[in-house]
């Protein structure tokens, strides 16, 4: 199977508190990881390392079997690692189609002139929605007009838009009420298909039991214990 990222002895180190410490771990294609802990626990600060938000300060991180550093997020998503965070990042006054392409819309030149288009974003952007088996009524509807769980759904489908190779998820389904949340799950499952390696940060032991093949813990800034799903219980977790 292939390795998409290594994490070895990633360390982040502030000036009163050690955020993580040395954690260690494999993310292979098409794995599904949990990620668990505490407030403080250093989830997000192991996300924004290697998603290129914020620099560690001892480590390595190794991408498809080479060492890579990363600078801004865009060194990240360059390399096909997608993050989908929980307030969503989403422009509610723009249709769906300018969401998902966002600074990367598909365009066409007229004479010495780029121009967007609008019309090949729609088409793809709803080729897309349909790939995942996402229901909107189309892809120039407002983000806006739709509910929580469409609006996850189509963050889902702009971190998947571009050939994702691994899409970290932030407490994928926190602010959704309970009708929505199956439908979100089910959509991160069928993600399966497209080969893609997801991680998923949840206080939610529900969610990390229906879709994760392992689950890791974190505490005080190290990777306190690891499993696969199908080997523990909610109770070990």
């Amino acid at each position: 199977m292939l390795k998409v990222v290594e994490i070895n002895n990633l360390t982040v180190q502030y000036p009163d508190v050690k955020a993580l410490d040395d954690v260690s771990f494999v993310i292979n294609q098409g794995d599904f990881l949990g990620i668990i802990g505490p407030n403080g626990a250093g989830k997000s600060t192991l996300m924004k390392a290697f998603s290129g938000l914020g620099p560690a300060s001892k480590g390595e991180i190794w991408f498809q079997g080479k060492p890579v550093k990363f600078h801004s997020p865009r060194d990240a998503r360059n390399l096909g690692i997608e993050m989908v965070y929980q307030d969503l990042a989403l422009a509610g006054n723009l249709p769906i189609a300018q969401n998902i392409y966002l600074g990367r819309e598909p365009t066409k030149r007229f004479g010495f002139i780029n121009r967007i288009d609008h019309k090949r974003c729609l088409e793809m952007s709803q080729e897309h929605l349909d790939t995942l088996k996402i229901h909107v009524k189309n892809a120039g509807q407002k983000v806006e007009d739709l509910s929580g769980g469409q609006r996850q759904a189509v963050a889902v489908a702009r971190a998947t838009a571009f050939d994702a190779n691994l899409v970290i998820m932030d407490e994928p389904t926190a602010a959704l009420a309970v009708k929505e949340v199956s439908k979100v799950l089910e959509l991160i499952k069928r993600l399966k298909s497209l080969n893609v390696a997801v991680i998923i940060i949840s206080h939610r032991m529900d969610d990390i039991f229906a879709v994760c093949d392992r689950v890791m813990a974190l505490f005080h800034g190290k990777n306190f214990a690891e499993a696969y799903i199908n080997e523990t219980s909610h109770d070990e977790l």
